[in-house]
Order: structure tokens, then sequence, then C-alpha cells
């Protein structure tokens, strides 16, 4: 629906291959979005192409992550949602388990993707509620359910976030902020593509029940409904989008 997002400020933080499919149908739809990630160089390339701000953030710093809620307040005069849509991976560089898992990787990932989520809810909160509310929406993984036997740390950084999306949610509630999180399962962009055999892509859709992967497009439009006021009925919700890869109640 064009134009459920007008009038509303978004930052979007990360802004890889999910992070700019959600840059540019937050804009298409109305909103004023700030993109930030890590790469400022790609941030501001992305900003510009939807016609928003970009900037350098470093999603484990808490400097740089209210530095970007206020460049989006004062560019576009407050703020309506915050998409946190970043990670580190480090843990797997090592393929352990928890018996080899070096433990430098997996407090970098904790840093990261727990911590850094905690920081980047702090900073939006407080703003959302001069606006009189808001919506937080989180990236999660599918990873966060499937017990993996490497990736330990990468796992529970993320199934972290979904007791941090709970906590917001019945928390705020009362005061209009929204809180959900979206588990993506395996999604193909141009980054992945370039990276990882044809072959193991193709094993991969096969195995989905819609028969492909998904697209930034996939969780973009669901970022899109949380974020708008058609979504106000929705809070504390982990939601996945993979295609039917993951089926339970």
């Amino acid at each position: 629906m064009e134009g459920r997002l007008k009038g509303k400020v978004i930052v979007v933080a990360g802004a890889g291959g999910i992070g700019s499919g959600l840059a540019r149908r937050y804009a298409s739809e109305g909103a004023s979005v700030l993109v930030g990630d890590i790469d400022g160089v790609a941030a501001k390339a992305l900003a510009e192409e939807v016609g928003g701000v970009g900037v350098e953030l470093d999603g484990g710093d808490e400097d740089s992550i209210n530095a970007a809620v206020a460049a989006a307040v004062a560019s576009f005069g407050g703020l309506d949602g915050f998409h946190a849509n970043y990670a580190s991976f480090k843990d797997g560089e090592s393929g352990e388990d928890i018996l080899g898992l070096p433990m430098e990787a997996f407090d970098e990932v904790m840093r990261v993707n727990a911590r850094g989520f905690v920081l980047c809810t702090r900073a939006a909160i407080p703003e959302m509620l001069k606006r009189g509310g808001g919506s937080l929406v989180y990236t999660t993984s599918g990873a966060a359910f499937m017990g993996e036997t490497v990736r330990l740390a990468y796992a529970m950084s993320k199934l972290s976030v979904h007791a941090l999306v709970r906590h917001v949610a019945n928390r705020f509630a009362r005061q209009g902020i929204r809180a959900n999180a979206i588990a993506p399962g395996v999604v193909s962009h141009a980054r992945l593509e370039a990276v990882m055999d044809p072959d193991v892509i193709k094993a991969f859709a096969d195995s989905i029940p819609v028969g492909r992967l998904g697209r930034p497009e996939d969780i973009a439009a669901m970022g899109a409904l949380l974020m708008s006021d058609e979504g106000s009925f929705i809070t504390g919700q982990v939601l996945s989008v993979d295609g039917g890869n993951s089926m339970r109640q």
C-alpha cells in the first residue's frame, strides 16, 4: 500500500543485503530514512538512492548508535521506527563447537549482536516516546531455533533478542511502543551470491517448501507492515519469514 509510512522517520541500522531492501521499501512507502552502517560510504550511497541520510554506524558502540538516532532527529524532526538489522558472525570463522569456540569470538558476537541491540533500544525509545510511540523491529535468525553444531554464539545472541522484544513490548505497550523481530531463513542477495557455490544455493532452495531462497524484499515486506499503523496490533512477536522452512506454533 503506497504511502502507509508517510510522515514516519525510520532508522535502518545495517545496510547490507537485507538492509538495502529495508531502506528501499520504507522510503518507497513514504518514510524518511536514515541509513547507518559500519561501512559509512555504503550507507551514504544507499541513503542517497532513497532520498535519506546516511551515516557511519558501529553497532557495538554506544556513542555511534546514539549519534545515528540524533542525526535522524536533527534531519527529520523525530523518530518513529528503528530497525536493528546488523550482526557479527565472528564465531563462524572457527567452525568450532562449544569445546573449541574461542572465547574472544564469543565475546565479540555477544557485544555486537546482543549488547548492540540493547544499545539501539535504549537510544530509540526516548525519542519515540516524544512522538507518542513507535515501532522497534529487530532482525533475528532462524539459527536461534535450529540447534546448529557450530555458530553457538550467533544463535545465542539472536535468541537474546527475542527476550528483548518481549520485554520492550510488555513494558512500553501502553505508551504506544511496539517491538517485534523478524527471523529470516537463508536470504539471497548479491554479496551472498558472489561468495557461495551456486550448487549450494540451489540445494538450499530445493529444501525450502516454496522452492526458493528469500530475497531482501521478502523481509522488507514484513518490516513495512510492522512499521506501519496497519501493524498496530502486532507486538512481542518473533515472525519467521523463511518460505515455510520452519513451521511451529
